[in-house]
């Protein structure tokens, strides 16, 4: 059989320089901006926190070993031309292996030993294959480069597709991991930042940014700018629901004022932070946040004073929290009136007024109040 061509220098130099910048940017711009922050805490956890991951390093050094095994391969398997893309599959694989790390650090494809070897036994015999083929007849030069570039291009995409596939794309195990580096880098902005225009969310990802929004004295302010996930047990660390992997609880406790002891619940335990004078200023806004996430609007409306005065400086969520509340009860033990507020709610209720259909109801209420503590009561259920 004859599937390739006569041995011209040119068109190899070429073919193997195109491979070769192709595979060094994907491979790097996968580790640096992709990975990194996965890497990150996968060698935070795997070292027991005594070393942690350079992405710029990193990226360098990996790029460069898996670079130097393609070499390797290349001169132990002298493919056609046409077949130089499969001297990167070794490369690929172990690009894949890296890039399969959960979100427990640990790396499922590994787990999966013999496949990995099956598809090296496969690829090392249609190598052999391949090497004793026979080259094609003469053709023209340009048609010759032609073919061997695309052929060899389309390989390539191909071992990058799978990459995609066999990796971690998990987006929000990434939201959490760039927070939490950010977080730990002392970049708080940078924390808030990541996947603040996505829907994507978990009850550690919620932690996550409460936890940052309260450092920047923001939480009643700009919480529900977020989807929540889970209760207010969430804005803790101590359920399988919201974890920390590299950044430090005791910190997070520490901005609070002490670490729970024993099982309880978050309310629970802000409430004794208080009893016990171990309280922060931060305890404030995360008790009054959790019971608004509980969706306990008469609890709320019974203790906001304790923290607030009831004028045009409370947050913007309390604000909301108080109006709603207002226009439960015919008899509440808050009333709270702000112009602005009030006139935006009327606005709601109109808005509403005009959609029977909930599906369709909730997308109008979308478009004007996300982000409002009004909405996250009435549609995020």
């Amino acid at each position: 059989m004859n599937f390739n061509y006569p041995k011209r220098d040119g068109s190899a130099i070429l073919v193997r320089s195109v491979c070769a910048i192709v595979f060094l940017v994907f491979t790097f711009l996968w580790l640096y901006a992709f990975q990194a922050d996965v890497l990150c805490v996968a060698q935070h956890v795997l070292s027991g926190g005594r070393t942690s991951y350079k992405p710029l390093v990193g990226g360098v050094v990996i790029t460069g070993l898996l670079m130097s095994l393609q070499l390797f391969v290349m001169k132990v398997f002298k493919l056609l031309r046409s077949f130089h893309w499969l001297t990167y599959l070794p490369s690929f694989l172990l690009l894949a292996t890296i890039s399969s790390i959960g979100i427990d650090c640990s790396f499922p494809l590994a787990s999966h030993w013999w496949l990995l070897l099956l598809v090296l036994v496969v690829w090392a015999v249609a190598a052999w294959m391949l090497i004793r083929l026979k080259p094609l007849p003469r053709s023209r030069r340009s048609e010759i480069y032609s073919r061997l570039l695309w052929h060899n291009l389309l390989g390539m995409a191909c071992l990058m597709l799978c990459i995609a596939v066999l990796g971690n794309t998990d987006i929000v195990f990434h939201f959490r991991a760039h927070a939490e580096t950010s977080l730990k880098a002392g970049n708080v902005d940078e924390a808030l930042r990541v996947g603040e225009e996505s829907h994507e969310n978990d009850g550690s990802l919620t932690m996550l940014r409460a936890y940052a929004l309260s450092l920047k004295g923001e939480l009643g302010d700009r919480l529900f700018h977020y989807p929540i996930a889970g209760t207010s047990d969430n804005l803790l660390p101590a359920s399988s629901d919201s974890q920390l992997l590299i950044y430090p609880e005791d910190s997070l406790y520490r901005h609070l004022g002490a670490r729970p002891v024993g099982q309880m619940s978050a309310l629970r335990f802000f409430e004794l932070l208080e009893k016990y004078g171990k309280a922060t200023k931060a305890v404030a806004d995360y008790r009054l946040c959790g019971l608004l996430i509980d969706r306990k609007l008469d609890e709320f409306a019974s203790i906001v004073q304790r923290y607030y005065p009831l004028n045009d400086s409370l947050p913007r969520h309390y604000r909301e929290a108080l109006v709603l509340y207002r226009h439960q009860h015919s008899h509440p033990v808050v009333v709270y009136h702000d112009a602005v507020t009030d006139t935006d709610y009327n606005d709601l209720q109109e808005l509403e007024s005009h959609y029977a259909d909930f599906t369709e109801r909730k997308g109008k209420v979308l478009e004007k109040y996300e982000g409002s503590y009004w909405y996250y009561y009435e549609y995020m259920k």
